[in-house]
């Protein structure tokens, strides 16, 4: 007599092979799950420039417009937003996550003022300029897209992000002029001291040791020419203070 015609036996098998069989599914997932979250002895990487050359002469112009501020590259706008529903923070980082701005300017305290995009070869669509421009000028950041051909000016972008008046330029005008002046009165003060050096070292000349021996006539002339021709320098040799 076979087993299967006794429909109880069959009843009783079913569901135990059912259970067997989850057993072995939730193994092999579980399995699965441990081999990917294993980290690897060699990595499939390998580096590469943080930015492309179009990026890069951008990020060089754009360094020197904002000088007293930091200039971040591809930053998340997640880093610096923040919903304002805690509870719906995940759903919103879900969104956002992938979404960044190629250069990012902020304050030396973190404050972002501004975010510039770099297109690509293939532009930016339409839908991911438009987002980050509802986005941004929602919580009143400036968003430009700018190529390295058609740069604007610095006065216009330090407007833009900074709202910076005409006064405002001047005096930053004037601090670039007076970092310049101080850095043309180091290299001054530098040239002096060696100059200075090279002096003192050519008055232990062993000549001068004898009594009886004469000045030798071409030295005498070289340094008489050297007061007449740097008459700009040489009153600085009695100053008692550094140079302001």
């Amino acid at each position: 007599m076979s087993i299967w015609t006794h429909p109880w036996l069959i009843a009783a098998l079913v569901p135990a092979l059912l259970a067997v069989g989850a057993l072995l599914h939730r193994f092999w997932a579980e399995r699965q799950a441990r081999q990917k979250r294993r980290l690897p002895k060699h990595w499939p990487l390998a580096g590469r420039p943080l930015a492309n050359s179009e990026e890069a002469r951008v990020w060089h112009w754009l360094s020197r417009a904002f000088y007293d501020h930091h200039v971040m590259i591809k930053l998340p706008v997640t880093r610096f937003t923040l919903p304002r529903q805690r509870e719906e923070g995940m759903e919103w980082y879900r969104l956002l996550g992938g979404v960044y701005c190629t250069f990012t300017v902020c304050k030396s305290d973190g404050r972002v003022i501004g975010c510039l995009d770099v297109p690509g070869p293939a532009g930016i669509p339409r839908s991911t300029r438009a987002l980050k421009h509802s986005l941004l000028s929602q919580i009143g950041l400036p968003y430009w897209v700018v190529r390295s051909n058609s740069l604007p000016t610095v006065a216009e972008i330090r407007a833009e992000f900074l709202g910076e008046s005409e006064l405002n330029r001047a005096m930053r005008e004037r601090e670039m002029e007076e970092r310049a002046i101080i850095a043309a009165q180091s290299n001054l003060r530098s040239a002096l001291n060696r100059q200075r050096s090279t002096r003192s070292h050519s008055d232990f000349n062993p000549l001068s040791s004898w009594p009886n021996s004469a000045p030798d006539a071409r030295s005498s002339d070289y340094h008489s020419q050297w007061q007449d021709n740097n008459s700009f320098l040489m009153p600085l040799d009695s100053r008692k203070g550094d140079l302001l």
